[in-house]
């Protein structure tokens, strides 16, 4: 028996393997986590918290900016309005003069303009005579002095009819579910802060949140930007839409698959814990078909093009697609839904989701909106190839950054920070392209408020982006991952980000669409709303969701988390309350853009018979 062993393990193989399986553990040991977790001493001046701070301040600034440009523009506007006036009364009464009336004029309106009030010139019972040149203008129907009137489309574009009915479709259908959506969130928001408002199961936070997070995804962001698309594909290539059928059977089946998804989640009929991918399959299958049909349509659309280039935008576009499908079908494989395999599968699902749908195809709107709305080219093409690539290249390995100090492999969590600190490099390119762009447009932004939508978008491109990248860390997802700090970051992207962008390319597009313009006061109010509701939401979550971190590495009981987080779950509900008041100001602005004009029909008839004599 010894003698059969001896031949089966010479010595020499049994030597080899022992020496070689102590070195093979060593060299997996490597790759496992070999440091204890994270010391919290000093935690406020870790580079990638004060990086967060700075990138906060950064929105702040911004706003700043924006407001200061807006009341200086105003102001001056007032003022030069006040000189032309005063040159234009001047020469009206120089008219018709002799010299010696002239010279006593100009003495007049010297003396008026060294004037000084004594503060009792509106006292008395005597006729008002503005004797010293004090009033400037009287009217009896003033404008509004806080924003000047937007000025009206210069250009009405020449649009298919057919291809005006596709987008407007499939903007109003997504106006639909930002409102049924955002209601939900906002339901299901104010249940943490007053838990006991209702007992009922289908509307319990468990069933209400995902309902809420996807319909914004697929409902929402997915139908506006395929609507935005099929124009700027039709435009870019110079050529009409392959196919309106397709359009509409794929506007059908993405319609379906959120009805249908929202009501199986409602009823308790889901695909799991995996975020964004709670849909199950059969319902997700007609989404997926749904933009199948789409990249079918706009392939066949660039593919008979009458221009020699691809512009740069239809490379989003389509790479978008491409990855979302890719991705769709491998995360809903049934031998990829167990263990840790499932949860590698639904790190890199639920961010590339973001990441290579929403931020990609997002991206390949502004290439060609932006540049339309300043009527100048983009400042750089190659930046947007590098950009391009580089996120083709960075963002598809980042989705483990999710699971630090979980027991995915240690290699594969490194990987995941390394990727996600090279996403600087696309985030930079893409913001300093469109800055640059935008560079010299100043007065824009007392224009319209089209303009700020894009840069508020633009800079929480690069503040969300950057602030990803830093949460990635080891120390900072230590501290912030698992808990509200989370949400409040992908609201920063999915809603700094990718809807004020979409809100900034549908008031682009549809107003020269159909020759409607928004009341400017009402854009304001949106632009304001939203803006001010997303910055509440996210410092109060921010804040409290690294209170809570602390708290669970302290190892202080859960509970006391919850109650931590009490009044910043109320600050929560106040921002969410601005920011869908802002959503229905919104969709009556889109009623207003895409409502048919009204005939002016003539009733005096002695008018009707001098026209028709």
């Amino acid at each position: 028996m010894k003698r059969r062993i001896a031949n089966l393990y010479p010595q020499k193989t049994l030597l080899k393997r022992s020496i070689l399986i102590p070195l093979l553990l060593l060299g997996f040991s490597a790759f496992a986590q070999t440091q204890s977790n994270p010391n919290i001493e000093n935690w406020q001046l870790s580079p990638a918290v004060l990086g967060t701070i700075l990138l906060i301040a950064i929105v702040m600034m911004v706003a700043v900016v924006i407001i200061y440009i807006r009341i200086s523009d105003y102001l001056n506007g007032m003022r030069q309005k006040e000189e032309t006036q005063n040159k234009h009364q001047l020469t009206e009464k120089i008219i018709g003069l002799n010299d010696n009336e002239i010279d006593s004029l100009l003495e007049k309106r010297k003396e008026a303009l060294h004037y000084k009030l004594s503060g009792n010139e509106l006292g008395g019972d005597t006729i008002a005579i503005d004797d010293k040149g004090i009033i400037a203008q009287v009217t009896h129907d003033p404008n509004n002095p806080l924003v000047d009137e937007k000025k009206r489309a210069k250009l009405n574009l020449e649009t298919p009819e057919e291809l005006k009915k596709v987008v407007i479709w499939y903007v109003g259908a997504a106006v639909f579910w930002l409102i049924f959506g955002t209601a939900i969130g906002q339901y299901a928001g104010m249940k943490l802060a007053w838990p006991e408002v209702d007992t009922v199961s289908w509307l319990s936070f468990g069933r209400l949140r995902p309902v809420h997070t996807n319909t914004v995804f697929w409902g929402w962001a997915s139908f506006a930007m395929v609507g935005l698309a099929y124009y700027v594909v039709s435009r870019t290539s110079n050529t009409s839409i392959f196919s309106y059928k397709i359009a509409w059977r794929a506007w059908v089946l993405m319609n379906a698959a959120v009805i249908l998804g929202d009501l199986c989640l409602m009823l308790g009929i889901n695909n799991g814990g995996g975020e964004y991918r709670e849909y199950i399959w059969p319902v997700m299958a007609l989404f997926a078909i749904g933009l199948i049909l789409t990249f079918i349509n706009f392939y066949k659309t660039v593919a008979k093009r009458t221009v020699k280039e691809i512009y740069i935008s239809n490379w989003y576009l389509f790479g978008a697609l491409l990855w979302t499908l890719t991705i769709v079908t491998i995360a809903y494989q049934p031998f990829f839904q167990n263990g840790l395999g499932e949860t590698v599968i639904q790190g890199y699902y639920m961010h590339q989701g973001v990441g290579m749908w929403f931020m990609t195809f997002t991206l390949g709107l502004i290439y060609y909106y932006l540049p339309s709305t300043l009527n100048k080219p983009i400042y750089s093409y190659s930046l947007g190839v590098l950009a391009f690539w580089t996120q083709m290249l960075f963002y598809t390995l980042i989705g483990t950054h999710h699971f630090i100090f979980s027991p995915l492999p240690w290699w594969l969590q490194t990987i995941a920070i390394v990727f996600s600190a090279g996403m600087f490099i696309p985030v930079v390119a893409g913001t300093t392209n469109f800055l640059m762009t935008m560079r010299g447009s100043r007065h824009e932004i007392s224009k319209s408020y089209v303009l700020p939508f894009f840069l508020v978008g633009v800079i929480f491109y690069f503040v969300g982006s950057t602030q990803g990248s830093l949460q990635a860390f080891r120390f900072t997802n230590f501290v912030w991952h698992f808990n509200d700090f989370n949400v409040a970051h992908s609201h920063m992207t999915m809603y700094g980000i990718i809807t004020f962008i979409l809100w900034a390319c549908i008031y682009v597009l549809l107003p020269k669409l159909t020759g409607n313009e928004p009341k400017q006061f009402l854009v304001g109010a949106h632009f304001w709303m939203a803006f001010i509701g997303l910055f509440a939401y996210m410092i109060s979550l921010m804040t409290g969701g690294t209170l809570k971190g602390l708290s669970w590495i302290e190892g202080k009981p859960f509970i006391d988390s919850v109650i931590l987080m009490q009044p910043y779950w109320v600050w929560r509900a106040i921002g969410g309350s601005l920011m869908f008041v802002s959503h229905l100001i919104f969709a009556y602005n889109f009623y207003v853009m895409v409502r048919k004009p009204k005939n002016i029909s003539n009733t005096n008839p002695s008018f009707s018979n001098s026209a028709n004599a």
